[in-house]
């Protein structure tokens, strides 16, 4: 089979592990790099493809088969439409773009040019993601009533001394961090509704939080709790158990999500199951029939870039996309303006599952 061929704009640090995934793979293949600067030539020497300039530039000489754009957030939306307008499929990195605004209209231009879009929540590509949401749509946890997730980690001092804006407004773990989270709930327990929030910077005194909890509730009628900190030394973080990211030190005795249905829980990613067996048995004096779910590790970007090939050739339709893309960041938004009124925040739904152009 002809390998699909896909160019990477942003030879940044994520953009390098799509580079990376892309040189591993058997069904597609590195085609160009796209970025201006020096050390973006230097990568696509040495991995021996062209280095273009701009977009434009790389449609005007070497139209690809599809474009991973994982260029700075603010350039997502600009991006985007450039490879709509060349109907190239693309795969954006998230967020999807940097105001709740700026991603409705490029939802509408999805439609407009019947665009192919792939949003890159990786997460969702994760065979333990995967294995979890199939032990919930099976009805083996019953009903569900409660999530309880976490998010917890210490960033160095080093990490903000090293890039300034991280410390100011626009930054913060809710808006850097929180959208990761919020795609996985959304995969595990459906559409977020509304959002309570209170947030702190009392451990590191910078502009921006430092410590988030989070109420949620589901269109369901199931309620979540979340907490979210870039100070608290804590294993329970989706990095520091899932193994799926070797750069940081796992934690097999570690969960960060523990859902709970009529008929028992699911601890993620241990896979963990206390369930009840028989309707009549269901009682706190009772034992739970105690397990754990055969699941199977492995690199979440790899996976992704092999659906995005799929994408590309018509085999397959995104699993993750531009709706989804824009609900993520309306749930995160929605966190972020009730950190700051104290309000409940009722979140808008333009049902996001519905696979349409976007």
């Amino acid at each position: 089979m002809e390998r699909t061929r896909i160019a990477v704009a942003g030879a940044g640090y994520i953009g390098l592990e799509h580079i990376r995934v892309l040189q591993e793979s058997a069904a597609c293949m590195l085609s160009a790099v796209v970025d201006p600067s020096d050390a973006a030539l230097d990568v696509a020497v040495k991995a021996g493809v062209p280095r273009y300039t701009s977009l434009d530039e790389l449609f005007e000489r070497d139209r690809p088969d599809g474009v991973v754009l994982a260029t700075p957030n603010r350039l997502h939306a600009e991006h985007a439409l450039t490879c709509m307008r060349a109907g190239v499929p693309m795969l954006l990195e998230k967020p999807i773009a940097s105001t709740v605004e700026e991603a409705e209209a490029l939802v509408a231009d999805a439609d407009r040019f019947n665009a192919t879009v792939l949003i890159g929540h990786h997460r969702a590509h994760s065979p333990i993601m995967a294995r979890a949401k199939e032990i919930i749509d099976e009805g083996r946890l019953g009903a569900l009533v409660t999530v309880m997730g976490s998010a917890l980690f210490f960033k160095p001092d080093h990490y903000f001394d090293d890039a300034p804006w991280r410390k100011e407004p626009g930054a913060g773990p809710i808006l850097l961090n929180m959208i990761h989270e919020v795609h996985n709930l959304r995969m595990l327990c459906g559409d977020i509704v509304a959002v309570q929030a209170f947030s702190s910077n009392a451990t590191r005194g910078f502009q921006v939080e430092d410590t988030v909890a989070v109420n949620l509730r589901f269109a369901s009628g199931a309620l979540g709790t979340f907490l979210l900190s870039d100070t608290a030394a804590s294993a329970r973080s989706w990095e520091q158990t899932s193994e799926e990211n070797k750069a940081y030190p796992s934690y097999a005795d570690e969960d960060c999500y523990v859902i709970a249905g009529t008929f028992g829980s699911l601890s993620i990613p241990t896979m963990r199951l206390k369930t009840y067996g028989k309707a009549e048995d269901r009682s706190w004096w009772k034992p739970f029939d105690v397990s754990v779910a055969a699941m199977t590790r492995d690199d979440p970007l790899r996976h992704q870039m092999e659906h995005f090939g799929r994408v590309i050739r018509g085999e397959a339709k995104p699993i993750v996309t531009a709706r989804d893309g824009l609900q993520n960041l309306r749930v995160t938004d929605a966190i972020v303006k009730a950190a700051q009124s104290g309000s409940v925040i009722d979140i808008a739904n333009t049902n996001p599952h519905q696979h349409q152009a976007g």
